[in-house]
C-alpha cells in the first residue's frame, strides 16, 4: 500500500482512459445531447454537486482508503484533476462528434459537458483506483 499518493503521468493517463470509456458511448447518445439542451440550471448544478460528491466519496474510500488526515490537500487536488481531465476528454469527444458548439452556443456546450462528465468522471476515478491497493 502506498503511504503517499501523488498524482503523476500514469495517474493522468488512467483518469483519461477511464473517462473515455464512459464518455464515448454516452457522447454518441442523442438523449445526452437533448438533456444538455433542456435541463434547467438547478438540475445541472445538482448534477455537478452529486458528481463531485460521489467522486469524493469513491476517492476517499478506494484511492485513499479512508486515510486523508495528513493528505487532505492531495485528496482535494486528485478530485479536481480527475474531474478536470474528465471534462477535457468529454469536450474533445463531443467536439469530434460536432456536438460541442462552444463558439456558437456556449451554454448548450457547457450543459452537455456537465451532463456527460458526471458518468465519465466516475469511470475515470474507478480506473485510477485500480493500482492503489
Amino acid at each position: 500500500m502506498r503511504t503517499n499518493i501523488n498524482f503523476n503521468w500514469e495517474d493522468a493517463t488512467q483518469v483519461m482512459v477511464g473517462a473515455f470509456i464512459l464518455a464515448v458511448p454516452i457522447s454518441f447518445s442523442e438523449e445526452a445531447w437533448r438533456l444538455g439542451e433542456t435541463l434547467p440550471l438547478i438540475n445541472l448544478v445538482t448534477l455537478l454537486a452529486v458528481s463531485l460528491f460521489f467522486l469524493s466519496l469513491y476517492t476517499y474510500q478506494s484511492v485513499f482508503q479512508g486515510n486523508i488526515k495528513e493528505r487532505f490537500f492531495s485528496y482535494g487536488i486528485r478530485i479536481v484533476i480527475a474531474y478536470g481531465l474528465s471534462s477535457l476528454v468529454v469536450a474533445l469527444t463531443l467536439f469530434c462528434l460536432n456536438k460541442f458548439p462552444i463558439l456558437d452556443e456556449p451554454v448548450i456546450a457547457l450543459k452537455r459537458l456537465l451532463v456527460i462528465t458526471m458518468p465519465a468522471s466516475m469511470g475515470a476515478i474507478v480506473v485510477d483506483s485500480f493500482d492503489k491497493e
